[in-house]
């Protein structure tokens, strides 16, 4: 299984959704970054992705995008063959 790694914060209730998904397709770990705690991870996560909001989802060297995006792929059956690599 690929690895996966979601930039986030402490009450985002869409990081959970997240988080929610991906453990329901398998994914056991999940790298999580937290932005609200580290000004310079925050920093880091708007450059590589060019977005501000949080979950920021990476499968392998995927970026996803954020919770809708993660359940549009999941709904089109894109994301336990993305998880799988």
């Amino acid at each position: 299984m690929q690895a996966v790694k979601m930039y986030t914060t402490a009450v985002c209730p869409y990081c959970i959704r997240a988080k929610q998904i991906l453990k329901s397709r398998g994914v056991e770990q999940i790298e999580e970054v937290r932005i609200d705690a580290d000004p310079a991870a925050r920093g880091h996560m708007m450059e590589i992705t060019g977005r501000r909001t949080v979950p920021q989802i990476f499968i392998g060297a995927t970026h996803v995008g954020g919770c809708d995006d993660l359940m549009a792929l999941d709904a089109k059956g894109g994301l336990s063959p993305l998880l799988q690599g």
